[in-house]
């Protein structure tokens, strides 16, 4: 046993101190950035904020959405062949850019993954996704499917350490997820004692990745556009979310009403909600480490990427950087005690 003595932080434990800024306006500001990628020759253009891939975020009408942003969705593995077929079918523009196709770790997954891409070969994007990627058997899943889909750009997670995230990259993926406990949706902290606050997780992952030539996306711990635009100042190179995207038309999930007011069905990917509507039921060896909540209901996803968009295109102008590549440079976070000022809330 050993104890680390460093506090390791979270959003709500800093802010962005302001810089001078010779940005006249928020319209100045370009949120779109450009990658290359460490093994694949793919490469990507647009803004670096994805749709977990959650039955009630990551789904085909949220895709079709976000695309006409140029924004990512990683789209959920509980859809079928059929249902795959049916959106390829008539895809969004730029669809083979904009959307991952998820995958778990099974020799189904593998065999569901090469139908998938006999039916859209130009698909570029894989997220191979588990709640916990610490395993010797996950390593070597990223080393097969690298492998098999040597032109695929390869995103795996989760971890939250920076010798696994090279680990990973070394193996063959990619882009690197990096969460464990920050979710709206998540209860592994509370069901294992096991996470790291996710600022700190940003920083010491996204040095290892970036001293590599690999990438990182930031998945969990976003409520608010501050919180996103925090994550790319830690120097996330992308920014997944769940909760933000939860409850819109695009959204999965069931509508509840309730005393006159909307609402849809919210769940974590691991949760008793989500392993009784997948696999029919938690197994016996296993808890629950997910909530279900009911979000209330909040129309058209493109109010919210609005007020994301806006709130981190002020961000920029704050701290002076015209792009938000250069959001990382200008950032100097500072501890703080206290937030917001909360004597009038909704």
């Amino acid at each position: 046993m050993r104890i680390e003595y460093d506090i390791k932080l979270g959003f709500k434990d800093v802010m962005i101190r302001p810089k001078r800024s010779t940005l006249k306006s928020r319209s100045e500001v370009s949120l779109e950035r450009d990658f290359k990628f460490l093994h694949s020759p793919v490469t990507w253009s647009g803004i670096p904020i994805i749709a977990a891939n959650m039955d009630t975020v990551g789904t085909f009408e949220m895709a079709r959405a976000l695309s006409n942003k140029n924004i990512f969705t990683a789209i959920h593995k509980h859809y079928s062949i059929k249902e795959w077929t049916a959106f390829l079918t008539n895809p969004p523009k730029n669809i083979e850019n904009n959307i991952a196709v998820s995958t778990g770790t099974s020799e189904n997954d593998i065999q569901k993954l090469i139908e998938i891409f006999k039916i859209n070969p130009n698909l570029n994007f894989i997220c191979i996704d588990v709640a916990n990627g610490y395993s010797e058997h996950f390593t070597e899943f990223v080393r097969k499917t690298r492998a098999q889909f040597p032109e695929k750009v390869i995103i795996a997670g989760n971890v939250v350490t920076g010798e696994m995230v090279e680990e990973l990259l070394i193996s063959g993926a990619d882009i690197v997820k990096v969460g464990i406990g920050p979710g709206s949706v998540c209860t592994t902290r509370v069901k294992t004692g096991v996470g790291y606050p996710q600022l700190s997780a940003i920083i010491e992952c996204a040095d290892a990745a970036h001293g590599l030539g690999g990438q990182i996306i930031s998945d969990g711990g976003c409520s608010t556009p501050g919180d996103i635009a925090k994550a790319f100042g830690a120097g996330a190179d992308f920014v997944m979310l769940g909760g933000m995207l939860a409850g819109h038309d695009e959204s999965g999930g069931e509508i509840i009403e309730k005393n006159g007011q909307a609402y849809r069905k919210f769940y974590g990917m691991s949760s008793a909600t989500a392993m009784e509507k997948h696999v029919g039921g938690v197994a016996e060896y296993r808890a629950s480490e997910g909530k279900t909540v009911e979000v209330p209901y909040k129309g058209a996803v493109e109010n919210t990427l609005q007020d994301i968009l806006g709130g981190l295109r002020s961000t920029c102008t704050y701290v002076g950087a015209s792009r938000l590549k250069e959001l990382t440079k200008r950032t100097t976070f500072i501890r703080v005690n206290e937030q917001e000022n909360r004597v009038y809330t909704n």
